[in-house]
């Protein structure tokens, strides 16, 4: 997760290249949006998320994963002997113009979606997908109803229910005994990994001294970080985006707190893209839970991380990684589909779909991935620290079984 634009997605965004852009050499099947030009035979697959407004930048990360894992399936032959054809839609970032897109890629005859990428216009596709029994897979929308409308909508995320439990159980296990919470109040991930841990903290007899909201888009936190830090907490909680978490991480530091952060997956990308948003000598010692990290040494996240860096010419982050495993879990139920021999797009095929993800279990570059009953993942996921400059694996959280 990036939120610095490089040159090429500046263009992007800045209608030089059209939103609606299919992956170029993607089997042949670079698609405008319009659902024209199909080659014979092939699947189509809708990709949507939002290419321009203001959290463009998770929308472009997501279609550039999913993207990229079409184009190598394709290169590989396919589904079947088929080539898989994209059809990528901007929804702008928002939750009325999502559920416009999802009709358009409905009338333009796709049989599945990865998609939508934040929460609020994922809940609204979700509820609507439901009426036709289309096979969903969101890369990043974490709010815990998103899975909640019907059985067609998976995720290949973990939720921000469970990620400040884990981060809730990771502080008991360090042994905090006071911590503290600082979140943006007006954002549904940040309070809900902050509502998360501090319910875990208590149930494991920590204090929660401070829990400090600010409103959407502000920039100067040293009001409540002077709060917190009257508390003298052993943590504290930053559960937003890598933004805001690198400039109150800065100001607490600038005000003399020496203690840890604990942070979600919303912490990926604070370091080590086009800026930093801390230091990493600010940032020593701190922790936070994600499924991807560019550090890990598993032969599968290296090879796709340099699959990355050729197609685009940039390291990828956690929303490119968990979209390339939204596309591969797509894939498994198509596969299941063509299996059957039925024809793309009827009922029967959408419902093989949902059928076959939810049998599936995927290798993916953020874990091994499987469904047992609900839309949410069985996987594993990474703490990570931060140590002599750099990123590293503390600990692997494996799933309940």
């Amino acid at each position: 997760m990036n939120a610095s634009v490089s040159r090429r997605q500046f263009l992007e965004l800045s209608g030089i290249v059209a939103a609606g852009l299919g992956l170029a050499g993607c089997g042949g099947s670079g698609d405008s949006g319009s659902g024209s030009g199909s080659a014979d035979g092939a699947i189509k697959v809708g990709i949507m998320g939002p290419y321009s407004g203001s959290v463009a930048q998770y929308g472009v990360a997501c279609r550039d994963g999913a993207l990229l894992w079409f184009k190598q399936l394709n290169a590989d032959g396919g589904i079947n002997g088929k080539q898989v054809e994209t059809n990528v839609q901007d929804e702008k970032g928002d939750a009325t113009e999502a559920v416009t897109v999802y009709n358009k890629l409905v009338e333009d005859g796709v049989t599945a979606i990865v998609g939508d990428v934040t929460s609020k216009p994922t809940i609204a596709v979700a509820q609507k997908s439901v009426e036709d029994n289309m096979p969903c897979v969101t890369a990043s929308a974490t709010t815990a109803d998103v899975i909640s409308y019907g059985d067609n909508y998976f995720r290949a995320c973990v939720t921000d229910p469970f990620q400040g439990k884990v981060m809730g159980d990771f502080a008991a296990k360090q042994g905090y005994k006071t911590v503290a919470t600082i979140f943006d109040s007006g954002d549904d991930y940040a309070t809900g990994v902050a509502d998360a841990f501090k319910a875990e903290c208590e149930g494991k007899g920590i204090t929660v001294a401070k829990e400090a909201g600010y409103a959407s888009g502000a920039a100067d936190f040293n009001a409540q970080l002077t709060d917190i830090l009257s508390a003298s907490p052993d943590a504290i909680l930053c559960s937003n985006y890598y933004q805001d978490d690198g400039m109150i991480v800065t100001q607490a530091r600038q005000l003399g707190y020496k203690g840890v952060f604990l942070g979600a997956d919303g912490w990926a990308g604070i370091v080590g893209g086009d800026q930093d948003y801390a230091s990493t000598a600010d940032l020593e010692g701190c922790f936070y839970c994600s499924s991807f990290v560019a550090s890990n040494p598993d032969e599968k996240v290296k090879k796709f991380i340099d699959d990355f860096k050729a197609e685009y010419n940039e390291a990828p982050t956690n929303f490119n990684a968990l979209a390339y495993d939204a596309a591969a879990i797509v894939t498994e139920g198509l596969k299941a589909a063509e299996e059957k021999g039925l024809e793309p797009g009827s009922d029967d095929y959408k419902q093989a779909v949902i059928d076959g993800i939810k049998a599936a279990k995927v290798e993916g570059v953020t874990g091994t991935i499987s469904y047992s009953g609900t839309g949410d993942p069985q996987k594993s996921t990474l703490v990570i620290t931060f140590k002599d400059g750099e990123e590293t694996i503390f600990d692997t959280i494996e799933p309940e079984a």
